[in-house]
């Protein structure tokens, strides 16, 4: 069963940071539409994205931002942690193809409530496309 948890709270130093990367394929735009019931043209009609101020589609601002989640659950606390509240900002598009990179950064430690703020930040190549802040909980392992 230790297998199934991360860093335990103790385990998590100021500073610590950890990534998950991803290419945007048109699946993962139409998959998400699905799921989340997001139909917004600009996310699935080229020839209304192609009148937006982005010129074409977009993805999900939700989908990028869920990569950050990607970290949390399987990186960084890892497994058996608990998202607490999450904030961003999104600051630009991405689009089908464009490989997002989610990088956390342990920022802050509160050791009453075990939980830990850390720095979410999305980028393709050098541009951040969402900046954050979240807090998550480490549960105890016994």
């Amino acid at each position: 069963m230790e297998e199934l948890y991360g860093y335990s709270y103790d385990e998590i130093d100021v500073g610590m940071t950890d990534v998950f990367s991803k290419t945007v394929t048109e699946a993962d735009i139409m998959a998400y539409a699905g799921v989340s019931g997001d139909t917004n043209p600009v996310h699935l009609n080229e020839e209304f994205a192609a009148q937006t101020m982005f010129k074409a589609r977009i993805a999900h601002g939700m989908l990028s931002s869920g990569f950050i989640s990607a970290v949390f659950g399987t990186k960084l606390p890892g497994p058996g942690c608990i998202y607490i509240a999450q904030n961003l900002k999104f600051k630009a598009p991405v689009k089908i193809g464009d490989t997002v990179v989610a990088r956390v950064t342990a920022l802050e430690k509160d050791d009453a409530k075990k939980m830990i703020k850390f720095e979410t930040v999305c980028t393709v190549g050098d541009t951040a496309v969402i900046t954050g802040d979240a807090t998550i909980m480490i549960p105890d392992r016994g």
